[in-house]
């Protein structure tokens, strides 16, 4: 039992390493986030590589190299992986040939890879005789690839949604007044989600109230290197004088509230992600029509009531029909709450 809950224990923190090096890769590339690490039989990471983008080695075969730029051989040696090696010949090779070329004894991976081509790697491993494990932080590696899975089968942008409110659910008072509801530290998050967004996304209802930038700014209010392409939703004609039509960056407003249609033209135009900041009608539809798949909520220690509450209907009637979530991370931020979800019927 202790031999197998140190193995457990050992793969565990060896994909951790896998996961942070795939977050190294593009984000928005055609190929998925993946990393990859070789270990050896004490569980000491010998090589590690990752995915640095379309036409570039695969992180195994990024392993595999940095590998042998140390005189090391692959032999015996076990191979880490977020997701399952390829089987496809694409702009590079297969990686489940490359691993049994190597000489790997073992292959461990987070998830399958989903991919009609480019799945399958793990029966063409077990074929060679190579030992396969698989879904080791399966949930963690699956959400990883979850914006990538979203363009790839849905061809749209994946839609993360972010509100700030009061620990009751309102994002503004009576009056209308909803400056500042989170404190600094939240707002230097979002500033920096901006900054890492392709796209943030308006209803016109929140440019005519509150007259956003939607600018990525620093916290000595400079500007980020890069800013996010401003896109507006709704068919009212909007003030040419609006702060949001500014040269920071780029603004494109979509004059029609078929958002199935804006989310195809985002994604025809590159965009593969979007930032979605309000309102609660623009973001309740997305919700409604299945749009939603991850969620940034900014809750403050504050007690607010009445009517301004952060989405509206969303097209549940009973507690059955609720659109559950599943919590991934929750992090303190000054004296508010960051809660990050995602969709658990994606």
């Amino acid at each position: 039992m202790n031999t197998q809950h140190n193995e457990q224990a050992t793969l565990g923190k060896a994909m951790r390493r896998a996961l942070e090096l795939a977050a190294q890769s593009p984000l928005y590339g055609e190929n998925p986030q993946v990393g990859a690490v070789l270990i050896n039989d004490d569980g000491e990471i010998v090589a590690e590589g990752w995915h640095k983008g379309a036409g570039t080695p695969h992180a195994e075969i990024d392993a595999l190299k940095n590998l042998a730029a140390k005189g090391l051989s692959a032999a015996n040696l076990t191979a880490v992986v977020t997701l399952e090696p390829c089987n496809h010949t694409g702009k590079t090779g297969p990686c489940s040939q490359a691993l049994i070329e190597a000489g790997v004894k073992k292959v461990v991976f987070g998830t399958y890879d989903p991919g009609k081509t480019e799945g399958g790697g793990r029966f063409t491993l077990e074929e060679a005789g190579i030992e396969v494990v698989s879904d080791v932080l399966r949930d963690e590696c699956l959400q990883l690839i979850a914006p990538w899975f979203t363009n790839k089968f849905k061809h749209r942008p994946y839609v993360v949604i972010k509100w700030a409110a009061s620990i009751d659910g309102r994002t503004a008072a009576v009056d209308g007044t909803s400056k500042w509801i989170t404190g600094a530290e939240a707002r230097e998050d979002v500033h920096a989600r901006r900054a890492a967004s392709q796209a943030i996304l308006v209803g016109t209802n929140t440019v005519e109230l509150d007259d956003p930038e939607l600018t990525a700014r620093k916290s000595d209010g400079s500007l980020y290197e890069t800013q996010p392409l401003r896109v507006i939703v709704g068919e009212r004609d909007l003030n040419a004088g609006a702060r949001v039509f500014n040269r920071d960056s780029e603004t494109i407003h979509y004059k029609t509230h078929d958002l199935s249609a804006v989310l195809t033209q985002l994604y025809e135009r590159g965009i593969r992600q979007v930032f979605v900041e309000g309102g609660a009608q623009i973001e309740s539809a997305l919700i409604s029509q299945d749009f939603s798949d991850e969620f940034l909520i900014y809750l403050a220690p504050k007690l607010i009531g009445g009517p301004a509450t952060a989405i509206r209907d969303i097209q549940v009637a009973s507690i059955d029909q609720a659109i559950d979530l599943e919590f991934i991370e929750t992090k303190k931020l000054g004296a508010d709450m960051l809660i990050r979800a995602v969709n658990k019927e994606k």
